[in-house]
Protein backbone atom coordinates (compact mmCIF):
# COMPACT_ATOMS: atom_id res chain seq x y z
CA UNK A 1 0.00 0.00 0.00
CA UNK A 2 1.60 3.78 -0.86
CA UNK A 3 1.88 5.58 1.32
CA UNK A 4 -0.80 8.35 0.24
CA UNK A 5 -3.26 5.54 0.42
CA UNK A 6 -2.05 4.85 3.90
CA UNK A 7 -2.27 8.38 5.03
CA UNK A 8 -6.14 9.22 3.41
CA UNK A 9 -6.76 6.00 4.62
CA UNK A 10 -6.20 7.07 8.28
CA UNK A 11 -7.66 10.78 7.32
CA UNK A 12 -10.79 8.43 6.72
CA UNK A 13 -11.41 6.38 9.63
CA UNK A 14 -10.38 9.52 11.80
CA UNK A 15 -13.50 11.37 10.27
CA UNK A 16 -15.67 8.52 10.63
CA UNK A 17 -14.46 8.14 14.33
CA UNK A 18 -15.38 11.58 14.67
CA UNK A 19 -18.23 11.34 13.50
CA UNK A 20 -19.50 8.42 15.18
CA UNK A 21 -18.12 9.94 18.61
CA UNK A 22 -20.89 11.01 21.17
CA UNK A 23 -18.84 14.45 21.45
CA UNK A 24 -19.23 15.44 17.59
CA UNK A 25 -21.44 17.92 16.43
CA UNK A 26 -23.95 15.48 15.23
CA UNK A 27 -24.41 14.16 18.83
CA UNK A 28 -24.97 17.80 19.54
CA UNK A 29 -27.14 18.33 16.69
CA UNK A 30 -29.36 15.62 17.90
CA UNK A 31 -29.36 16.18 21.43
CA UNK A 32 -31.75 15.17 23.36
CA UNK A 33 -32.41 11.89 21.57
CA UNK A 34 -33.53 10.45 24.64
CA UNK A 35 -34.49 11.16 28.25
CA UNK A 36 -32.41 13.35 30.54
CA UNK A 37 -31.61 12.77 34.01
CA UNK A 38 -31.82 16.13 36.31
CA UNK A 39 -30.10 14.41 39.75
CA UNK A 40 -30.96 16.45 42.86
CA UNK A 41 -28.40 15.36 45.94
CA UNK A 42 -31.21 16.85 48.24
CA UNK A 43 -34.42 15.40 49.64
CA UNK A 44 -37.88 15.91 48.16
CA UNK A 45 -39.83 19.03 49.01
CA UNK A 46 -36.95 21.51 49.18
CA UNK A 47 -36.29 24.12 46.87
CA UNK A 48 -33.83 22.35 44.71
CA UNK A 49 -36.82 19.73 44.19
CA UNK A 50 -39.21 22.04 43.74
CA UNK A 51 -37.34 24.67 40.95
CA UNK A 52 -35.95 21.48 39.31
CA UNK A 53 -39.54 19.67 38.73
CA UNK A 54 -40.48 22.99 37.11
CA UNK A 55 -37.25 23.41 34.84
CA UNK A 56 -37.97 19.93 34.12
CA UNK A 57 -41.53 20.45 33.18
CA UNK A 58 -40.82 23.17 30.79
CA UNK A 59 -37.64 22.01 29.22
CA UNK A 60 -39.91 18.37 28.35
CA UNK A 61 -41.64 20.59 27.00
CA UNK A 62 -39.66 22.86 24.76
CA UNK A 63 -37.01 20.13 23.31
CA UNK A 64 -39.73 17.56 22.78
CA UNK A 65 -38.11 14.79 25.02
CA UNK A 66 -38.16 14.05 28.83
CA UNK A 67 -36.42 16.00 31.38
CA UNK A 68 -36.75 13.46 34.38
CA UNK A 69 -35.46 14.90 37.89
CA UNK A 70 -34.27 11.79 40.57
CA UNK A 71 -33.60 12.87 44.20
CA UNK A 72 -30.55 11.07 45.69
CA UNK A 73 -29.51 12.96 48.80
CA UNK A 74 -27.16 11.76 51.25
CA UNK A 75 -23.85 12.52 52.92
CA UNK A 76 -24.35 16.72 52.61
CA UNK A 77 -24.81 16.27 48.64
CA UNK A 78 -22.09 14.06 48.14
CA UNK A 79 -23.90 10.64 47.44
CA UNK A 80 -25.78 11.95 44.15
CA UNK A 81 -23.00 14.52 43.65
CA UNK A 82 -20.46 11.73 42.96
CA UNK A 83 -22.67 9.75 40.69
CA UNK A 84 -23.32 12.27 38.69
CA UNK A 85 -19.29 13.11 38.23
CA UNK A 86 -19.09 9.47 37.37
CA UNK A 87 -21.62 9.25 34.82
CA UNK A 88 -20.88 9.52 30.95
CA UNK A 89 -20.36 13.55 29.78
CA UNK A 90 -22.84 13.21 27.30
CA UNK A 91 -25.18 15.53 28.66
CA UNK A 92 -27.94 12.77 29.77
CA UNK A 93 -27.13 13.19 33.32
CA UNK A 94 -27.20 16.82 34.82
CA UNK A 95 -26.31 17.60 38.57
CA UNK A 96 -29.02 20.20 39.93
CA UNK A 97 -26.40 22.06 42.57
CA UNK A 98 -26.81 25.20 45.08
CA UNK A 99 -24.40 26.54 47.47
CA UNK A 100 -23.97 23.85 49.24
CA UNK A 101 -21.67 22.61 46.63
CA UNK A 102 -19.20 25.63 46.72
CA UNK A 103 -19.05 25.85 50.34
CA UNK A 104 -18.77 21.99 49.99
CA UNK A 105 -15.09 22.73 48.55
CA UNK A 106 -13.65 23.79 51.58
CA UNK A 107 -15.65 22.28 54.25
CA UNK A 108 -15.41 18.41 52.81
CA UNK A 109 -11.88 18.80 51.47
CA UNK A 110 -11.85 14.75 51.50
CA UNK A 111 -14.93 13.94 49.11
CA UNK A 112 -14.45 12.21 45.85
CA UNK A 113 -14.51 14.65 43.63
CA UNK A 114 -14.17 18.79 43.05
CA UNK A 115 -16.81 20.58 41.35
CA UNK A 116 -14.74 22.59 39.37
CA UNK A 117 -12.48 19.93 37.87
CA UNK A 118 -15.12 17.30 37.65
CA UNK A 119 -17.85 19.57 36.42
CA UNK A 120 -18.88 21.92 33.93
CA UNK A 121 -20.91 25.32 34.71
CA UNK A 122 -24.52 24.69 32.39
CA UNK A 123 -26.78 27.58 33.78
CA UNK A 124 -27.89 29.18 37.10
CA UNK A 125 -31.48 28.99 37.74
CA UNK A 126 -32.56 31.32 40.41
CA UNK A 127 -32.35 32.45 43.92
CA UNK A 128 -33.65 33.53 46.65
CA UNK A 129 -33.89 35.02 50.29
CA UNK A 130 -33.81 33.19 53.54
CA UNK A 131 -35.13 33.92 56.44
CA UNK A 132 -34.22 33.77 59.91
CA UNK A 133 -37.07 32.98 62.29
CA UNK A 134 -36.83 31.94 66.19
CA UNK A 135 -39.47 29.50 68.31
CA UNK A 136 -42.27 32.07 69.96
CA UNK A 137 -40.50 31.17 73.46
CA UNK A 138 -37.17 32.86 72.57
CA UNK A 139 -38.00 36.22 74.43
CA UNK A 140 -36.52 38.53 72.01
CA UNK A 141 -38.64 40.22 69.34
CA UNK A 142 -35.94 42.08 67.09
CA UNK A 143 -32.58 40.85 66.07
CA UNK A 144 -30.55 43.11 67.85
CA UNK A 145 -32.71 41.53 71.30
CA UNK A 146 -31.54 38.06 70.06
CA UNK A 147 -27.95 39.37 69.34
CA UNK A 148 -27.93 40.18 73.32
CA UNK A 149 -29.35 37.40 74.29
CA UNK A 150 -27.35 35.65 72.45
CA UNK A 151 -24.07 37.37 73.93
CA UNK A 152 -25.28 37.06 77.69
CA UNK A 153 -25.43 33.27 76.99
CA UNK A 154 -22.26 32.64 75.02
CA UNK A 155 -23.20 28.56 73.52
CA UNK A 156 -26.24 28.72 75.37
CA UNK A 157 -28.78 29.14 72.38
CA UNK A 158 -28.06 27.10 68.99
CA UNK A 159 -29.81 26.99 65.22
CA UNK A 160 -31.22 23.89 63.29
CA UNK A 161 -29.72 23.74 59.72
CA UNK A 162 -30.36 20.81 56.99
CA UNK A 163 -27.17 19.27 57.46
CA UNK A 164 -23.10 20.74 57.39
CA UNK A 165 -22.04 22.72 54.19
CA UNK A 166 -26.01 24.11 53.23
CA UNK A 167 -27.14 27.14 52.84
CA UNK A 168 -28.82 27.41 55.70
CA UNK A 169 -26.06 26.26 57.57
CA UNK A 170 -23.51 28.43 56.45
CA UNK A 171 -25.63 31.20 56.69
CA UNK A 172 -25.82 31.00 60.62
CA UNK A 173 -22.16 30.42 60.53
CA UNK A 174 -21.93 33.91 58.77
CA UNK A 175 -24.10 35.26 60.97
CA UNK A 176 -22.12 34.17 64.10
CA UNK A 177 -18.93 35.44 62.40
CA UNK A 178 -20.43 39.11 61.61
CA UNK A 179 -22.44 39.68 64.93
CA UNK A 180 -19.67 38.08 67.28
CA UNK A 181 -21.84 35.54 68.79
CA UNK A 182 -21.62 31.80 70.04
CA UNK A 183 -24.56 30.00 68.92
CA UNK A 184 -24.42 26.12 68.95
CA UNK A 185 -25.03 24.50 65.20
CA UNK A 186 -27.85 21.53 65.23
CA UNK A 187 -27.36 19.34 61.88
CA UNK A 188 -30.27 17.71 61.14
CA UNK A 189 -30.98 15.02 57.54
CA UNK A 190 -33.30 17.37 56.22
CA UNK A 191 -35.44 20.74 56.48
CA UNK A 192 -38.29 19.28 56.87
CA UNK A 193 -36.56 17.68 60.29
CA UNK A 194 -35.14 21.52 61.02
CA UNK A 195 -38.36 23.36 60.26
CA UNK A 196 -40.12 21.29 62.69
CA UNK A 197 -37.20 21.11 65.33
CA UNK A 198 -37.64 25.05 65.84
CA UNK A 199 -41.40 25.22 65.76
CA UNK A 200 -41.37 22.43 68.19
CA UNK A 201 -38.96 24.50 70.85
CA UNK A 202 -35.85 22.11 71.03
CA UNK A 203 -33.83 24.76 68.92
CA UNK A 204 -34.04 28.34 68.60
CA UNK A 205 -33.00 29.46 65.66
CA UNK A 206 -33.04 28.98 61.89
CA UNK A 207 -31.90 30.32 58.78
CA UNK A 208 -34.80 28.74 56.30
CA UNK A 209 -35.38 29.48 52.60
CA UNK A 210 -38.04 32.45 52.18
CA UNK A 211 -40.30 30.04 49.54
CA UNK A 212 -40.68 27.36 51.88
CA UNK A 213 -40.68 28.66 55.95
CA UNK A 214 -42.68 32.25 55.11
CA UNK A 215 -45.79 30.08 55.66
CA UNK A 216 -45.10 29.29 59.04
CA UNK A 217 -44.08 32.34 60.09
CA UNK A 218 -47.44 34.48 58.78
CA UNK A 219 -48.96 30.89 60.45
CA UNK A 220 -47.52 32.33 63.88
CA UNK A 221 -45.93 29.12 64.33
CA UNK A 222 -42.48 30.96 64.68
CA UNK A 223 -41.32 34.52 64.79
CA UNK A 224 -39.76 36.07 61.88
CA UNK A 225 -36.65 38.37 62.84
CA UNK A 226 -35.09 39.20 59.39
CA UNK A 227 -33.99 38.16 56.13
CA UNK A 228 -30.81 37.61 54.15
CA UNK A 229 -30.95 39.80 51.80
CA UNK A 230 -29.69 43.03 50.66
CA UNK A 231 -32.86 44.76 50.31
CA UNK A 232 -36.33 43.85 51.95
CA UNK A 233 -37.90 41.13 50.28
CA UNK A 234 -41.15 41.53 48.55
CA UNK A 235 -42.91 39.12 50.21
CA UNK A 236 -42.25 40.28 53.48
CA UNK A 237 -42.41 43.78 53.16
CA UNK A 238 -42.35 44.87 57.13
CA UNK A 239 -39.46 42.50 58.32
CA UNK A 240 -36.58 44.01 58.10
CA UNK A 241 -33.17 42.67 56.52
CA UNK A 242 -30.05 41.27 58.81
CA UNK A 243 -28.03 43.92 57.98
CA UNK A 244 -30.49 46.76 58.12
CA UNK A 245 -31.32 45.37 61.61
CA UNK A 246 -27.97 44.92 63.60
CA UNK A 247 -25.48 43.11 61.35
CA UNK A 248 -24.32 45.57 58.62
CA UNK A 249 -23.18 44.03 55.38
CA UNK A 250 -24.97 40.54 56.11
CA UNK A 251 -26.01 38.88 52.77
CA UNK A 252 -26.24 35.01 52.81
CA UNK A 253 -28.78 33.48 49.82
CA UNK A 254 -29.74 30.44 48.64
CA UNK A 255 -29.20 29.71 44.56
CA UNK A 256 -29.16 27.07 42.69
CA UNK A 257 -28.09 25.44 39.15
CA UNK A 258 -27.29 23.14 36.88
CA UNK A 259 -23.78 21.41 36.05
CA UNK A 260 -22.76 18.52 34.05
CA UNK A 261 -20.18 16.06 34.09
CA UNK A 262 -16.56 17.11 32.75
CA UNK A 263 -15.97 16.45 29.48
CA UNK A 264 -19.48 17.47 27.94
CA UNK A 265 -19.15 18.72 24.38
CA UNK A 266 -19.35 22.78 24.67
CA UNK A 267 -21.85 22.33 21.98
CA UNK A 268 -24.55 20.30 24.26
CA UNK A 269 -23.55 22.74 27.13
CA UNK A 270 -24.47 25.43 25.01
CA UNK A 271 -27.67 24.00 24.10
CA UNK A 272 -28.88 23.45 27.56
CA UNK A 273 -27.25 26.73 28.88
CA UNK A 274 -29.89 28.85 25.92
CA UNK A 275 -32.86 26.23 26.81
CA UNK A 276 -32.82 26.87 30.38
CA UNK A 277 -32.60 30.67 30.16
CA UNK A 278 -35.37 30.54 27.53
CA UNK A 279 -37.72 28.65 29.91
CA UNK A 280 -36.42 31.17 32.77
CA UNK A 281 -37.23 34.38 30.45
CA UNK A 282 -40.42 33.63 30.02
CA UNK A 283 -42.83 36.34 31.52
CA UNK A 284 -45.06 33.52 33.40
CA UNK A 285 -42.31 31.79 35.08
CA UNK A 286 -40.80 35.07 36.47
CA UNK A 287 -43.86 36.35 37.42
CA UNK A 288 -44.49 32.58 39.35
CA UNK A 289 -41.01 32.24 41.40
CA UNK A 290 -41.72 36.00 41.93
CA UNK A 291 -45.04 34.97 44.42
CA UNK A 292 -42.31 32.09 45.83
CA UNK A 293 -39.81 34.97 46.91
CA UNK A 294 -36.89 33.48 43.86
CA UNK A 295 -35.50 35.48 41.46
CA UNK A 296 -34.23 33.91 38.40
CA UNK A 297 -30.55 34.24 37.12
CA UNK A 298 -29.16 34.70 33.87
CA UNK A 299 -25.55 34.04 32.85
CA UNK A 300 -23.68 32.37 29.85
CA UNK A 301 -21.61 29.09 30.84
CA UNK A 302 -18.77 31.18 31.12
CA UNK A 303 -19.86 33.76 33.33
CA UNK A 304 -21.79 30.93 36.13
CA UNK A 305 -18.35 29.23 35.82
CA UNK A 306 -16.91 32.59 37.31
CA UNK A 307 -19.85 33.27 40.00
CA UNK A 308 -18.96 29.34 41.43
CA UNK A 309 -15.27 30.35 41.89
CA UNK A 310 -16.15 33.35 43.93
CA UNK A 311 -18.72 31.76 45.77
CA UNK A 312 -15.80 29.04 46.76
CA UNK A 313 -13.76 31.54 47.86
CA UNK A 314 -16.22 33.47 49.68
CA UNK A 315 -17.55 30.74 51.62
CA UNK A 316 -13.41 29.44 51.99
CA UNK A 317 -13.15 32.68 54.10
CA UNK A 318 -16.01 31.52 56.68
CA UNK A 319 -15.04 27.89 56.66
CA UNK A 320 -11.75 29.02 57.96
CA UNK A 321 -12.47 31.96 60.00
CA UNK A 322 -15.23 29.49 62.01
CA UNK A 323 -12.54 27.06 62.14
CA UNK A 324 -15.25 24.33 60.18
CA UNK A 325 -14.21 21.71 58.58
CA UNK A 326 -14.24 17.93 58.05
CA UNK A 327 -13.11 17.44 61.40
CA UNK A 328 -15.14 19.54 63.58
CA UNK A 329 -18.80 18.68 61.37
Amino acid sequence: MSSRLLVSGLAGAVLLAIAASPSGPAAAQDYPARPVRMIVPFGAGGPADVFARALAQHLSETTKQSFVVENRPGAGAIIGTDMVAKSPADGYTLLVMSNTHTTNESLIPNKPFELMRDFVAVAPINSSDLLMVVNNAVPAKTLAEFIALAKQKPGGLNYASSGPGTPYHMAGELFKAMSGTDIVHVPHKASGEARNAVMGGHVQMMFDAITTMRSNAEAGQVRALATTGTTRSALMPNVPTVAEAGVPGYEATIWLGVMAPAGTPAAIVDQLNGAIRAVIARPEIREAWSRQGAVPMDMDPKAFDAYLRADIEKWAKIVKLAGLGAKTE
